[in-house]
């Protein structure tokens, strides 16, 4: 039976998705339309993940006051929800889609008490196991420890759990620190989030790259940097690769990194090659721009935009 996929996130939050034809501060504005989405990183990669027809199960913390949108996604993608509910409303992010933009405005998440964590965290651990495949995702709630990811990391590591880690900032400064005892077995850091972590300008694709294995380096198996149009850099000790896609049309960009992220741990969880996990990925984020909300499009289409992708070796 195959091992179901378990995504954490710590501060989910709705997606109101507002287009606009242009966006002028300080003017009134007509919005063309509006969505509401349930979000996160960890719930967007669970829901890309049950597109492509994988068992996964989404914890975190949620507000009661207003999961149901969040209750909607996981019954109709039949995703198994193992979410904590606290008091209070889970936060709303506003996202102003403009032109070929968007522009995020994020609302303060709920603030955990040391009960309701200590329950997400035993839940986690119950549900990891030996090779189980763990995304933890997003940014940590106000007022809990930036070095949560870095021991919930080693906790997942004595159970023998695989852990991508898709965060930024101090959370991900503090799990790739000095202080872990165990790193992530893969993370996907934007270019502006490596440059954040090394603490100086990647300006080209050779600094880049050279920063992607200073990660490697330090023992992540698995590095992976998005870097918007211009594809995305996959790393590993043995390997340096460049994976780029035709131009699509866009229907949304938000999401489109934990797309990628979905597609990273299918391919993991399959075992494949680089080169494979490469295709997949950039595959699953193109795939995903062409939709509103955290969807993917059909297998086939997928598969075939995989089989588009170029691959160019660096290194």
């Amino acid at each position: 039976m195959t091992k179901p996929i378990i995504t954490v996130t710590l501060n989910p939050a709705i997606d109101e998705t507002i287009t606009l034809d242009d966006l002028h501060p300080g003017q009134v504005h007509r919005a063309r339309s509006v969505r509401f989405n349930a979000g996160g990183k960890g719930v967007n990669v669970a829901s890309c993940l049950a597109d492509w027809g994988l068992p996964v199960i989404a914890t975190g913390v949620l507000g009661d006051a207003n999961d149901s949108v969040f209750k909607t996604l996981f019954a109709a993608k039949r995703i198994t929800d193992r979410f904590s509910r606290t008091t209070g409303d889970t936060r709303v992010n506003i996202k102003l889609v403009h032109n070929a933009d968007t522009t995020d405005i994020n609302l303060p998440g709920l603030r955990l008490t040391p009960d309701k964590l200590s329950e997400l965290t035993d839940t986690v651990l119950g549900l990891a196991g030996s090779d189980s495949l763990v995304v933890l995702g997003g940014s940590v709630p106000a007022g809990l420890s930036d070095g949560l990811y870095r021991e919930l990391i080693a906790a997942l590591a004595t159970r023998g759990a695989r852990v991508l880690l898709d965060t930024s900032g101090a959370p991900l400064t503090a799990a790739l620190g000095d202080q872990a005892r165990h790193l992530p077995d893969c993370v996907k850091p934007n270019r502006a989030e490596l440059e954040a972590w090394i603490g100086h300008p990647l300006p080209d694709m050779a600094s880049v790259a050279v920063a992607a294995r200073a990660l490697v380096a330090r023992g992540i198996p698995l590095v992976v940097v998005s870097l918007g149009e211009k594809g995305a850099l996959f790393a590993t000790d043995a390997q340096v690769l460049l994976a780029t896609s035709p131009v699509v049309a866009c229907a949304s960009t938000v999401g489109a990194g934990d797309a990628m992220v979905a597609g990273i741990v299918a391919a993991l969880h399959e075992k494949a090659p680089l080169e494979d996990i490469a295709r997949l990925a950039t595959a699953f984020a193109v795939g995903k721009l062409g939709l509103p909300g955290p969807n993917l499009p059909s297998r086939a289409e997928i598969e075939a935009r995989a089989a588009k992708v170029h691959i160019a070796i660096l290194t």
